[in-house]
């Protein structure tokens, strides 16, 4: 990962037992996230999403801010204007792949949001499993007021989350979002004072540690897949998941806490 944060930034990635903490570094730049920046996600991702021994994913921002999308004036000024159809090219590989990444991967994601999150940083709360943000905290969608359309799953996680008249005045108006609206609404999991917001922060990600991860894995995959299917057809998906967790360790132990009428202690496996 790029060493240089006041340039390019760089993402710190920290191993915290079966926690992996993910902070963008470039607070001069309201952590905009550079190239480098968006191949440290990428790496960061995938690396995790094969590591049986982590168990939650927590993502946040360096300084006072989230993120304020990616840096396009950087990416298109000068000579290092994007020639014809390297969006096309690159973006599925890149941006895109992060949102698809956390949104796939069977591990639970939690992201901190302090101040802005605008665009492409909008799109990473919303594709966390969980987003706790500070009262004071703003969700923006800025595409249209820079004379672009939405890209990062926008179009697809917010009328999901929100519904189609809500994801039209974000996207189609460029609407701003308070964090305490965006609770509300459904768009995030939870807001708090910034003075809690560590607090509340720590308290899920430990919760989520001591979760039954791979059940958990096979739900959120459940979720996402049974949003296109018929009621059969998640039956079925829901079938094949469960046998998969009845195999467990986790599952036992599930089994035998509720017999012993005592707290389970899950490991993960």
């Amino acid at each position: 990962m790029s060493d240089d944060n006041t340039t390019d930034g760089t993402v710190h990635s920290h191993r915290d037992g079966p926690l992996l903490r993910l902070a963008l570094d470039r607070p001069a730049r309201r952590n905009a996230l550079s190239p480098t920046m968006i191949d440290d996600l990428v790496g960061a991702l995938t690396a995790a999403a094969t590591d049986d021994t982590l168990r939650v994913i927590h993502i946040q921002g360096a300084g006072n801010d989230f993120c304020s999308g990616v840096d396009w004036v950087a990416t298109n000024s000068g000579d290092n204007r994007a020639r014809t159809g390297d969006l096309v090219r690159r973006i599925p590989h890149t941006a895109h792949r992060v949102i698809e990444l956390m949104h796939t991967i069977q591990l639970p994601v939690v992201c901190t949001v302090r101040g802005w999150a605008a665009g492409m940083g909008c799109n990473l709360a919303l594709a966390a499993d969980f987003t706790i943000a500070a009262a004071d905290a703003v969700f923006w969608e800025p595409f249209l007021a820079r004379g672009f359309s939405p890209d990062t799953g926008s179009t697809w996680l917010l009328p999901r989350l929100v519904g189609l008249t809500r994801a039209k005045r974000l996207l189609l108006l460029g609407e701003k979002v308070e964090a305490t609206d965006a609770a509300d609404w459904g768009l995030i999991h939870q807001v708090t004072e910034p003075a809690e917001l560590e607090q509340h922060t720590e308290a899920l990600l430990t919760r989520l540690s001591a979760a039954a991860t791979i059940a958990f894995g096979l739900t959120k995959q459940a979720i996402h897949h049974n949003q296109h299917t018929t009621l059969p057809e998640a039956l079925n998906h829901e079938l094949f998941a469960l046998e998969l967790a009845c195999r467990t360790k986790d599952f036992k132990e599930g089994l035998a806490a509720f017999q012993q009428r005592r707290p389970p202690d899950f490991q993960g496996r």
